[in-house]
Protein backbone atom coordinates (compact mmCIF):
# COMPACT_ATOMS: atom_id res chain seq x y z
CA UNK A 1 0.00 0.00 0.00
CA UNK A 2 2.92 2.45 0.79
CA UNK A 3 4.68 1.74 -2.33
CA UNK A 4 1.32 2.38 -4.89
CA UNK A 5 0.81 5.72 -2.99
CA UNK A 6 4.63 6.69 -3.14
CA UNK A 7 4.16 5.78 -7.21
CA UNK A 8 1.03 7.73 -7.12
CA UNK A 9 2.55 10.45 -5.74
CA UNK A 10 5.62 10.64 -8.00
CA UNK A 11 3.41 10.43 -10.75
CA UNK A 12 1.26 13.77 -10.05
CA UNK A 13 4.74 15.64 -9.26
CA UNK A 14 6.17 14.52 -12.71
CA UNK A 15 2.33 16.11 -13.92
CA UNK A 16 3.17 19.25 -12.34
CA UNK A 17 6.42 19.91 -13.09
CA UNK A 18 5.44 19.40 -16.86
CA UNK A 19 2.85 21.80 -16.39
CA UNK A 20 5.49 23.98 -15.00
CA UNK A 21 7.53 23.59 -17.68
CA UNK A 22 5.10 24.64 -20.29
CA UNK A 23 3.63 27.60 -18.34
CA UNK A 24 7.32 28.94 -17.99
CA UNK A 25 7.49 28.29 -22.04
CA UNK A 26 4.44 29.99 -22.97
CA UNK A 27 5.35 33.19 -20.63
CA UNK A 28 8.80 33.73 -22.53
CA UNK A 29 6.75 33.63 -25.94
CA UNK A 30 4.33 36.22 -24.66
CA UNK A 31 6.61 38.43 -23.39
CA UNK A 32 8.61 37.79 -26.63
CA UNK A 33 5.30 38.73 -28.40
CA UNK A 34 4.81 42.18 -26.12
CA UNK A 35 8.49 43.09 -26.92
CA UNK A 36 7.68 42.43 -30.84
CA UNK A 37 5.07 45.06 -30.34
CA UNK A 38 5.29 48.69 -32.42
CA UNK A 39 5.43 51.73 -30.33
CA UNK A 40 1.65 53.51 -29.74
CA UNK A 41 0.63 56.29 -31.77
CA UNK A 42 0.99 59.69 -30.35
CA UNK A 43 0.01 63.35 -31.76
CA UNK A 44 2.73 65.73 -30.69
CA UNK A 45 2.34 69.75 -31.55
CA UNK A 46 4.88 72.68 -30.92
CA UNK A 47 3.16 74.89 -28.30
CA UNK A 48 1.76 77.82 -29.31
CA UNK A 49 3.27 81.47 -28.25
CA UNK A 50 0.56 84.34 -28.06
CA UNK A 51 -0.44 87.92 -26.62
CA UNK A 52 -3.07 87.15 -24.13
CA UNK A 53 -5.15 89.11 -21.67
CA UNK A 54 -6.78 87.27 -18.71
CA UNK A 55 -10.56 88.17 -18.27
CA UNK A 56 -12.76 87.95 -15.42
CA UNK A 57 -16.51 87.21 -16.51
CA UNK A 58 -19.76 88.46 -14.06
CA UNK A 59 -23.32 88.52 -14.60
CA UNK A 60 -25.35 91.71 -15.16
CA UNK A 61 -28.68 92.82 -16.49
CA UNK A 62 -29.11 96.33 -18.83
CA UNK A 63 -30.14 99.62 -17.74
CA UNK A 64 -31.81 102.47 -20.15
CA UNK A 65 -29.46 105.35 -19.02
CA UNK A 66 -32.37 107.99 -18.92
CA UNK A 67 -35.90 106.69 -17.92
CA UNK A 68 -38.78 109.02 -18.36
CA UNK A 69 -42.28 109.21 -17.22
CA UNK A 70 -44.63 110.96 -19.25
CA UNK A 71 -46.98 112.57 -17.31
CA UNK A 72 -50.07 115.76 -17.87
CA UNK A 73 -49.04 118.83 -17.37
CA UNK A 74 -52.28 120.05 -17.38
CA UNK A 75 -55.65 118.93 -17.00
CA UNK A 76 -58.00 117.83 -19.67
CA UNK A 77 -59.85 115.70 -22.11
CA UNK A 78 -57.15 113.70 -24.12
CA UNK A 79 -58.06 114.56 -27.26
CA UNK A 80 -55.50 112.77 -29.71
CA UNK A 81 -52.69 109.70 -29.20
CA UNK A 82 -50.32 110.19 -32.18
CA UNK A 83 -47.65 107.51 -31.68
CA UNK A 84 -47.45 103.66 -31.99
CA UNK A 85 -46.77 101.78 -29.25
CA UNK A 86 -43.30 100.03 -28.86
CA UNK A 87 -42.08 102.19 -31.11
CA UNK A 88 -38.87 104.39 -31.05
CA UNK A 89 -39.74 108.14 -31.43
CA UNK A 90 -37.74 111.44 -31.10
CA UNK A 91 -37.58 114.18 -28.27
CA UNK A 92 -40.02 116.65 -29.01
CA UNK A 93 -42.53 114.16 -31.14
CA UNK A 94 -46.04 114.89 -30.37
CA UNK A 95 -47.41 111.68 -28.23
CA UNK A 96 -50.62 113.10 -26.68
CA UNK A 97 -53.10 116.03 -27.49
CA UNK A 98 -55.25 117.56 -24.84
CA UNK A 99 -58.30 119.71 -25.56
CA UNK A 100 -56.91 122.89 -25.71
CA UNK A 101 -60.33 125.20 -25.98
CA UNK A 102 -60.32 126.53 -22.76
CA UNK A 103 -56.71 127.30 -22.69
CA UNK A 104 -56.98 129.00 -26.12
CA UNK A 105 -59.61 130.76 -24.29
CA UNK A 106 -57.67 131.82 -21.01
CA UNK A 107 -55.08 132.64 -23.28
CA UNK A 108 -56.75 134.91 -25.64
CA UNK A 109 -57.79 136.75 -22.35
CA UNK A 110 -54.52 137.43 -20.41
CA UNK A 111 -53.14 138.66 -23.79
CA UNK A 112 -56.10 141.20 -23.21
CA UNK A 113 -55.34 142.11 -19.83
CA UNK A 114 -51.35 142.67 -21.05
CA UNK A 115 -53.24 145.07 -23.53
CA UNK A 116 -55.14 146.86 -21.18
CA UNK A 117 -52.09 147.16 -18.34
CA UNK A 118 -50.27 148.40 -21.18
CA UNK A 119 -52.44 150.95 -22.16
CA UNK A 120 -52.93 152.06 -18.41
CA UNK A 121 -49.29 152.10 -18.15
CA UNK A 122 -48.65 154.34 -21.00
CA UNK A 123 -51.51 156.99 -19.99
CA UNK A 124 -49.29 156.98 -16.40
CA UNK A 125 -46.18 157.66 -17.92
CA UNK A 126 -47.64 160.68 -20.17
CA UNK A 127 -49.09 162.11 -16.66
CA UNK A 128 -45.81 161.74 -15.53
CA UNK A 129 -44.29 163.30 -17.80
CA UNK A 130 -46.03 166.61 -18.00
CA UNK A 131 -45.78 166.90 -14.30
CA UNK A 132 -41.75 166.76 -14.67
CA UNK A 133 -42.26 169.87 -17.09
CA UNK A 134 -44.15 172.24 -14.82
CA UNK A 135 -42.56 170.24 -11.13
CA UNK A 136 -40.84 173.41 -9.65
CA UNK A 137 -43.85 175.90 -10.84
CA UNK A 138 -46.66 176.92 -9.54
CA UNK A 139 -48.83 174.84 -11.98
CA UNK A 140 -48.90 172.01 -10.09
CA UNK A 141 -48.08 170.83 -6.20
CA UNK A 142 -45.73 168.30 -4.96
CA UNK A 143 -48.17 166.10 -3.97
CA UNK A 144 -49.83 166.28 -7.18
CA UNK A 145 -45.97 164.74 -8.62
CA UNK A 146 -45.80 162.02 -6.14
CA UNK A 147 -49.41 160.67 -7.10
CA UNK A 148 -48.86 160.96 -10.89
CA UNK A 149 -44.48 159.00 -10.29
CA UNK A 150 -46.73 156.43 -7.84
CA UNK A 151 -49.68 156.38 -10.44
CA UNK A 152 -46.66 155.35 -13.05
CA UNK A 153 -44.89 152.67 -10.88
CA UNK A 154 -48.46 150.91 -10.16
CA UNK A 155 -49.44 150.78 -13.75
CA UNK A 156 -45.60 149.23 -14.29
CA UNK A 157 -46.55 146.50 -11.82
CA UNK A 158 -49.91 145.94 -13.02
CA UNK A 159 -48.33 145.60 -16.38
CA UNK A 160 -45.76 143.29 -15.43
CA UNK A 161 -48.40 141.00 -13.56
CA UNK A 162 -50.46 140.97 -16.48
CA UNK A 163 -47.20 139.45 -18.59
CA UNK A 164 -46.42 137.03 -15.94
CA UNK A 165 -49.79 135.61 -16.26
CA UNK A 166 -49.78 135.48 -19.77
CA UNK A 167 -46.92 133.46 -20.04
CA UNK A 168 -47.92 131.04 -17.21
CA UNK A 169 -51.36 130.40 -19.65
CA UNK A 170 -48.93 130.51 -22.44
CA UNK A 171 -47.41 127.44 -21.12
CA UNK A 172 -50.76 125.58 -20.24
CA UNK A 173 -51.32 126.24 -23.55
CA UNK A 174 -48.37 124.61 -24.79
CA UNK A 175 -48.65 122.16 -22.49
CA UNK A 176 -52.01 120.63 -23.88
CA UNK A 177 -49.47 119.14 -26.69
CA UNK A 178 -47.70 116.42 -24.78
CA UNK A 179 -44.33 115.87 -26.12
CA UNK A 180 -41.61 113.11 -26.10
CA UNK A 181 -38.84 114.48 -23.39
CA UNK A 182 -36.07 111.93 -24.27
CA UNK A 183 -35.45 110.36 -27.60
CA UNK A 184 -36.14 106.46 -27.40
CA UNK A 185 -38.55 103.30 -26.94
CA UNK A 186 -41.90 104.20 -26.08
CA UNK A 187 -44.20 101.86 -24.16
CA UNK A 188 -47.98 101.61 -24.03
CA UNK A 189 -50.56 104.42 -23.73
CA UNK A 190 -51.84 104.30 -20.17
CA UNK A 191 -54.73 106.34 -21.45
CA UNK A 192 -56.63 106.58 -24.57
CA UNK A 193 -59.12 108.79 -26.24
CA UNK A 194 -61.33 110.55 -24.70
CA UNK A 195 -60.35 109.89 -20.98
CA UNK A 196 -59.75 112.93 -18.30
CA UNK A 197 -56.53 113.36 -16.80
CA UNK A 198 -55.48 115.49 -14.42
CA UNK A 199 -52.04 117.64 -14.14
CA UNK A 200 -49.85 117.04 -11.11
CA UNK A 201 -48.99 119.79 -8.35
CA UNK A 202 -48.83 120.57 -4.33
CA UNK A 203 -46.56 117.26 -4.30
CA UNK A 204 -48.86 115.01 -6.34
CA UNK A 205 -47.83 113.43 -9.49
CA UNK A 206 -49.80 114.43 -12.90
CA UNK A 207 -51.50 111.44 -14.84
CA UNK A 208 -49.11 109.01 -15.98
CA UNK A 209 -49.53 108.59 -19.90
CA UNK A 210 -46.60 106.77 -20.58
CA UNK A 211 -43.27 105.84 -20.45
CA UNK A 212 -40.35 106.12 -22.45
CA UNK A 213 -36.70 104.33 -22.05
CA UNK A 214 -33.40 105.41 -23.87
CA UNK A 215 -31.73 102.52 -25.69
CA UNK A 216 -28.28 103.94 -27.12
CA UNK A 217 -26.39 103.87 -25.75
CA UNK A 218 -26.89 101.16 -23.00
CA UNK A 219 -25.59 100.27 -19.36
CA UNK A 220 -25.04 97.07 -17.79
CA UNK A 221 -24.86 97.12 -14.17
CA UNK A 222 -22.37 94.49 -12.12
CA UNK A 223 -21.69 93.85 -8.96
CA UNK A 224 -17.84 92.57 -8.76
CA UNK A 225 -16.47 90.59 -5.39
CA UNK A 226 -14.43 92.24 -2.73
CA UNK A 227 -12.19 89.45 -3.83
CA UNK A 228 -11.54 90.40 -7.68
CA UNK A 229 -11.80 94.15 -6.47
CA UNK A 230 -8.40 93.87 -4.50
CA UNK A 231 -7.05 91.84 -7.58
CA UNK A 232 -7.91 94.36 -9.16
CA UNK A 233 -6.53 97.79 -7.34
CA UNK A 234 -3.32 95.35 -6.87
CA UNK A 235 -2.70 95.28 -9.99
CA UNK A 236 -2.92 99.16 -10.59
CA UNK A 237 -0.57 99.78 -7.96
CA UNK A 238 1.76 97.53 -9.77
CA UNK A 239 1.01 99.25 -13.07
CA UNK A 240 -0.07 95.45 -14.88
CA UNK A 241 -3.61 97.21 -15.31
CA UNK A 242 -5.37 100.53 -15.75
CA UNK A 243 -7.52 101.00 -12.45
CA UNK A 244 -11.43 101.86 -14.09
CA UNK A 245 -11.48 105.20 -12.07
CA UNK A 246 -8.91 106.36 -14.02
CA UNK A 247 -9.05 105.11 -17.67
CA UNK A 248 -12.25 103.76 -19.31
CA UNK A 249 -11.21 100.36 -19.52
CA UNK A 250 -12.96 98.33 -22.25
CA UNK A 251 -15.54 95.78 -21.15
CA UNK A 252 -17.17 92.98 -23.96
CA UNK A 253 -20.85 91.70 -23.64
CA UNK A 254 -22.64 88.60 -25.04
CA UNK A 255 -26.70 88.14 -24.12
CA UNK A 256 -28.19 84.76 -23.64
CA UNK A 257 -28.04 83.72 -27.19
CA UNK A 258 -24.62 85.31 -27.76
CA UNK A 259 -21.06 83.69 -27.56
CA UNK A 260 -17.76 85.60 -27.97
CA UNK A 261 -18.69 88.51 -25.94
CA UNK A 262 -19.62 90.45 -29.68
CA UNK A 263 -20.16 94.43 -28.00
CA UNK A 264 -17.65 96.05 -26.86
CA UNK A 265 -17.85 98.91 -24.52
CA UNK A 266 -15.97 100.89 -21.61
CA UNK A 267 -16.55 100.79 -18.02
CA UNK A 268 -17.54 104.31 -17.02
CA UNK A 269 -18.57 104.27 -13.31
CA UNK A 270 -17.69 102.59 -9.96
CA UNK A 271 -19.23 103.07 -6.74
CA UNK A 272 -17.79 104.19 -4.23
CA UNK A 273 -18.16 101.98 -1.68
CA UNK A 274 -19.34 98.21 -1.21
CA UNK A 275 -22.31 97.33 -0.09
CA UNK A 276 -21.63 95.59 3.34
CA UNK A 277 -24.75 93.26 2.90
CA UNK A 278 -23.35 91.41 -0.36
CA UNK A 279 -19.66 92.07 -0.05
CA UNK A 280 -19.80 93.48 -3.47
CA UNK A 281 -19.18 96.73 -6.01
CA UNK A 282 -21.09 97.96 -8.44
CA UNK A 283 -19.61 98.87 -11.74
CA UNK A 284 -21.15 99.71 -14.88
CA UNK A 285 -20.67 99.50 -18.28
CA UNK A 286 -21.58 101.14 -21.07
CA UNK A 287 -22.18 99.79 -24.64
CA UNK A 288 -23.54 101.52 -28.16
CA UNK A 289 -26.23 100.06 -29.05
CA UNK A 290 -27.71 101.85 -32.10
CA UNK A 291 -30.12 98.52 -33.71
CA UNK A 292 -31.60 98.35 -30.22
CA UNK A 293 -30.85 94.80 -29.78
CA UNK A 294 -29.55 95.47 -26.60
CA UNK A 295 -33.03 96.28 -24.41
CA UNK A 296 -33.33 97.50 -20.95
CA UNK A 297 -34.23 94.34 -18.34
CA UNK A 298 -31.94 91.66 -20.01
CA UNK A 299 -29.63 89.47 -18.49
CA UNK A 300 -26.12 89.43 -19.65
CA UNK A 301 -22.19 88.22 -19.24
CA UNK A 302 -20.00 90.96 -18.86
CA UNK A 303 -16.08 89.95 -19.66
CA UNK A 304 -13.35 92.61 -18.32
CA UNK A 305 -9.73 92.34 -18.51
CA UNK A 306 -8.46 90.88 -15.31
CA UNK A 307 -4.77 91.44 -16.11
CA UNK A 308 -2.44 93.83 -18.29
CA UNK A 309 -1.59 92.12 -22.27
CA UNK A 310 1.40 89.45 -21.64
CA UNK A 311 2.97 86.97 -23.78
CA UNK A 312 1.96 82.94 -22.59
CA UNK A 313 2.80 79.86 -23.85
CA UNK A 314 -0.07 77.74 -24.52
CA UNK A 315 -0.91 74.50 -25.05
CA UNK A 316 -4.46 72.17 -25.09
CA UNK A 317 -5.69 72.17 -21.49
CA UNK A 318 -6.15 68.00 -22.16
CA UNK A 319 -2.78 67.66 -22.14
CA UNK A 320 -2.00 68.74 -19.03
CA UNK A 321 -1.99 65.30 -16.63
CA UNK A 322 -2.36 65.30 -13.12
CA UNK A 323 -0.47 63.32 -9.68
CA UNK A 324 -2.16 64.40 -7.17
CA UNK A 325 -0.99 68.32 -6.73
CA UNK A 326 1.56 67.41 -9.59
CA UNK A 327 0.68 69.07 -12.98
CA UNK A 328 2.86 68.21 -15.96
CA UNK A 329 3.13 67.56 -19.80
CA UNK A 330 4.24 64.65 -21.39
CA UNK A 331 7.46 65.23 -24.02
CA UNK A 332 8.73 63.31 -27.03
CA UNK A 333 12.47 63.66 -27.40
CA UNK A 334 14.78 63.73 -30.49
CA UNK A 335 15.05 60.05 -30.37
CA UNK A 336 11.21 59.62 -29.94
CA UNK A 337 11.26 58.63 -25.93
CA UNK A 338 8.50 60.36 -23.61
CA UNK A 339 9.88 62.13 -21.40
CA UNK A 340 7.50 63.56 -18.17
CA UNK A 341 7.79 67.55 -17.63
CA UNK A 342 6.44 69.26 -14.63
CA UNK A 343 4.62 72.22 -15.27
CA UNK A 344 2.98 75.18 -13.67
CA UNK A 345 -0.41 76.05 -14.66
CA UNK A 346 -1.89 79.75 -15.57
CA UNK A 347 -4.95 80.94 -16.68
CA UNK A 348 -7.22 78.80 -19.20
CA UNK A 349 -7.82 80.97 -22.95
CA UNK A 350 -10.72 79.32 -24.67
CA UNK A 351 -9.61 75.13 -24.76
CA UNK A 352 -5.78 76.40 -24.39
CA UNK A 353 -4.03 76.84 -21.11
CA UNK A 354 -1.12 78.98 -19.89
CA UNK A 355 1.95 76.47 -18.90
CA UNK A 356 5.24 77.88 -17.77
CA UNK A 357 8.24 75.13 -17.72
CA UNK A 358 8.30 73.95 -21.21
CA UNK A 359 10.16 75.56 -24.50
CA UNK A 360 8.72 76.89 -27.94
CA UNK A 361 10.29 74.00 -29.61
CA UNK A 362 9.22 70.98 -27.35
CA UNK A 363 6.81 68.72 -28.88
CA UNK A 364 3.85 67.93 -26.50
CA UNK A 365 1.67 65.06 -26.64
CA UNK A 366 -1.85 66.12 -27.32
CA UNK A 367 -3.61 63.13 -28.38
CA UNK A 368 -3.08 59.42 -27.27
CA UNK A 369 -0.90 60.80 -23.38
CA UNK A 370 -2.82 57.97 -22.03
CA UNK A 371 -0.76 55.55 -24.24
CA UNK A 372 2.61 57.24 -23.50
CA UNK A 373 4.69 55.65 -20.72
CA UNK A 374 8.09 57.95 -19.63
CA UNK A 375 11.05 56.23 -21.11
CA UNK A 376 9.23 54.10 -23.79
CA UNK A 377 9.40 54.70 -27.43
CA UNK A 378 6.39 55.89 -29.21
CA UNK A 379 5.19 56.77 -33.36
CA UNK A 380 5.22 60.32 -33.74
CA UNK A 381 2.70 62.13 -35.48
CA UNK A 382 2.88 66.16 -35.69
CA UNK A 383 0.06 68.34 -35.97
CA UNK A 384 -0.62 72.31 -35.93
CA UNK A 385 -2.22 73.38 -32.53
CA UNK A 386 -5.06 75.48 -34.11
CA UNK A 387 -5.59 78.91 -33.84
CA UNK A 388 -9.81 78.72 -33.16
CA UNK A 389 -8.53 76.92 -29.85
CA UNK A 390 -7.65 80.17 -28.45
CA UNK A 391 -10.32 82.53 -27.47
CA UNK A 392 -9.57 86.04 -29.00
CA UNK A 393 -11.54 88.26 -26.80
CA UNK A 394 -10.51 91.57 -28.21
CA UNK A 395 -6.59 91.48 -27.46
CA UNK A 396 -5.86 93.10 -30.84
CA UNK A 397 -8.84 95.78 -30.57
CA UNK A 398 -7.69 99.21 -30.05
CA UNK A 399 -9.21 99.36 -26.84
CA UNK A 400 -7.51 96.83 -25.12
CA UNK A 401 -4.24 97.10 -27.03
CA UNK A 402 -4.34 100.38 -24.75
CA UNK A 403 -3.92 98.42 -21.75
CA UNK A 404 -0.32 98.21 -20.80
CA UNK A 405 1.93 95.35 -21.68
CA UNK A 406 3.23 93.06 -18.14
CA UNK A 407 4.98 90.17 -17.92
CA UNK A 408 3.31 86.81 -17.32
CA UNK A 409 1.68 86.59 -13.75
CA UNK A 410 4.16 84.60 -11.57
CA UNK A 411 3.35 81.78 -9.67
CA UNK A 412 4.13 79.49 -6.82
CA UNK A 413 7.21 77.13 -8.64
CA UNK A 414 6.63 73.54 -8.49
CA UNK A 415 8.69 71.60 -5.70
CA UNK A 416 8.19 67.99 -6.40
CA UNK A 417 10.19 66.47 -9.24
CA UNK A 418 10.03 63.80 -11.67
CA UNK A 419 12.66 61.31 -12.43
Amino acid sequence: MRCRRFLCSGALLATSLTGLAAGLSGGCDRTEAAAQLPPPPVTVSKPLRREVIEWDEYTGHLEAPETANVEARVSGFIEKTDFQEGAIVRKDTVLFMIDDRPFKADYDSKWADVERAQSQADLAKIHLNRFEKVRGSKAISEDDFDIAKASDEQAQAQLASAKAAFRISELNLEWTRVLAPISGRVSRKEVTEGNLVNAGGGGVAGTLLTTIVSIDPIYCYVDVDERSILKYQDLARQKKRVSARDARIPVFLQLENETNFPHEGVVDFVDNRLDTGTGTLRARGVFPNPDGRLTPGSFGRVRVAGSGRYQATLIPDSAVGADQDLRFVMLVGPDDTVVMRPVTLGALFGSLRAVEGIGPDDRVIINGIQRARPGAKVDVHVEQIPDSAYTLTAPGSPTTQALPEMTAPTTQPISRTVQ
